[in-house]
This record gives structure tokens, C-alpha cells and sequence, in this order.
């Protein structure tokens, strides 16, 4: 392995795929933020937290501005963090992972990865807009989130070690991670709070933050495999005597 192609590699093909995941945020999710914050605003003048004033709405569209303008600096760095991740266990897992080509293999394991750290988890824990949820609970929140990708990825792991051992029933280790995961998504607790925002604006947020880390996904396996296949960082020179 050449060490410094393939650090170069996982690193700029994560960089780039967190820079597309955060255009994606900044088209289809930051319109549905939009809205849920604008909702709470509305409640703290209700409720008289705040006061609805110029001195308000120039400090709140400057902070947005400053939000939104992060967003692809945010993303590069969570996306050079994940891809790293992703491109330390395509190395491992190259040889073994189905397809004729490197490029095919990552997409399959793009795939994989995002169906156990992300489809799963997001199946019992839904994102949610910031209006949604008691701030009080927002800790619990996390640890329940953090805590099912953490079960739901070291149980794949497990089982994909067991999957290697197996010759003949390879089946049987998807099988045991399915109902693994299935007994762990009954067990595990609800989400505490009741969702009362408005359901369309909900239903919305999740189907665009969906698409953005599913375009995550894609663009992290399209092109470290893209790159993976062209340089083959794998491939040892040979150096000739004479």
C-alpha cells in the first residue's frame, strides 16, 4: 500500500463528498430550517422570551447568514472525518466486497455503511426540525441517536466477522444481523417528546436531510472508487535489478 496516495485519496474523496452533502443541506434542508425557526421565533414573542424588534431581526438574519455560510466548511470537515473512516475499512475489506471492479466495490459499500450508521438509525430516530422537541431533553436525545448507530455498526462489524468464517451459510450471519438489530429497534426507547409542529414541515425535513446524507453516501463511494480504481494505491511497483 502506498501510504501517502491512499491517505490522499480518502481525504479528498471525503472532503469532497461532505462539500456536496452540504450543498444539498443548503438547497433542500435550509428552507424547512427557515420555517421551523421561524416558528419558534414566533413563540418567544408570545410568550414575551423576546421581543419582536429590528434589533432582533438584524442580529437573527446575521446569525442565519453566518449558519448558512458554514455549511460547506462544516461539511468538508465532517466529510473528510467520515471518509477517512470509510476509506480505512474499504482498505480492509476490498478483496472480499462483491463487484469487477474497485469502483463497484465501494459503492457497495457505501451502501452497506449507510444502511447500518445511517437508514437504521434514522428508522427509530428520526431527524427532526430544531422547533420539534424539549431543549431539556435534547442530551437524551443525542445519547439514544449516537448510542443505536454505535449498536447498530459494532453489530455489523460482529457479524461480518462471523460472515467471513462462514463457507457454505453465509446467509445465516445476514439473518442474525437482521434479527439482532430487529430486537434492538424493539427494545430500545421512544423518542421522548410528541411531535407538534406542523406535519408537513416535519415530514419535509426528513425526507431532504435523508436525500442530503444519502448523497453523502453516493458521492464518498463514487469517488474514492473513481480514484481507488485510476491509482490503485494498492498496487506495489516493481523495481528491477540489473
Amino acid at each position: 500500500m502506498r501510504t501517502s496516495l491512499f491517505i490522499a485519496i480518502i481525504l479528498l474523496s471525503g472532503c469532497s463528498a461532505g462539500v456536496i452533502h452540504g450543498l444539498v443541506n443548503l438547497a433542500l434542508v435550509e428552507p424547512y430550517l427557515d420555517r421551523a425557526i421561524g416558528i419558534e421565533n414566533q413563540h418567544m414573542f408570545t410568550s414575551g422570551e423576546a421581543k419582536d424588534t429590528p434589533q432582533f431581526w438584524a442580529e437573527y438574519y446575521s446569525y442565519r447568514a453566518w449558519q448558512k455560510g458554514g455549511q460547506l466548511l462544516a461539511g468538508a470537515m465532517l466529510g473528510t472525518a467520515i471518509g477517512a473512516l470509510f476509506g480505512i475499512v474499504f482498505g480492509y475489506a476490498r478483496n472480499i466486497l462483491p463487484g469487477n471492479s474497485f469502483a463497484k466495490k465501494a459503492l457497495v459499500l457505501a451502501a452497506i455503511m449507510w444502511i447500518t450508521l445511517y437508514l437504521i438509525p434514522f428508522a427509530k430516530y428520526p431527524a427532526n426540525p430544531p422547533t420539534v422537541g424539549d431543549p431539556e431533553t435534547i442530551l437524551l436525545r443525542q445519547m439514544l441517536y449516537v448510542s443505536f448507530i454505535a449498536i447498530s455498526g459494532f453489530g455489523a462489524l460482529g457479524f461480518y466477522l462471523i460472515f467471513r468464517r462462514l463457507r457454505s451459510k453465509r446467509f445465516v450471519a445476514v439473518l442474525g444481523y437482521a434479527g439482532f438489530i430487529g430486537m434492538v429497534f424493539a427494545l430500545m426507547p421512544q423518542n421522548p417528546d410528541a411531535v407538534t409542529a406542523p406535519t408537513d414541515l416535519v415530514n419535509g425535513f426528513r425526507a431532504m436531510s435523508l436525500v442530503g446524507v444519502t448523497a453523502f453516501w453516493l458521492s464518498v463511494g463514487l469517488i474514492l472508487g473513481a480514484l481507488w480504481q485510476k491509482l490503485q494505491p494498492d498496487r506495489v511497483k516493481q523495481t528491477k535489478f540489473q
